[in-house]
């Protein structure tokens, strides 16, 4: 895995995510999920471009299930877009570049109430 993406657990979530100084997307996934490890190249390139703008982070639903369960996870993979601890976004199941690149995007530009 590339160093850009971080891991996070139900312990690190709050001050990492919620807590973050720049929007955090998290890829809640699990190991025996097809479409989360194909998903996986697409996050990873998109954390090394994105360094310093958003951070982009991990976190596996079988080792960590508090957190998952608090945002209502029901399908892997998840997407979920943070911004100022709240949550901007979300996209559920495989997804191309280009569609998570503009989610991003998009997300960000969104008006925050």
């Amino acid at each position: 895995m590339s160093h850009s993406v971080q891991e996070f657990s139900d312990t690190t979530f709050n001050s990492e995510v919620l807590g973050g100084t720049t929007p955090v997307l998290v890829d809640f996934w699990a190991a025996w999920c097809a479409p989360c490890r194909a998903i996986a190249p697409v996050v990873e390139s998109l954390a090394a471009e994105l360094a310093g703008t958003v951070t982009i982070g991990k976190l596996n639903v079988d080792d960590n299930p508090e957190t998952p369960a608090k945002f209502g996870i029901r399908g892997i993979p998840t997407l979920i877009l943070f911004d100022q601890g709240q949550e901007v976004g979300r996209l559920v199941g495989g997804v191309s570049r280009e569609k998570l690149a503009g989610f991003i995007e998009h997300s960000l530009a969104a008006p925050k109430n």
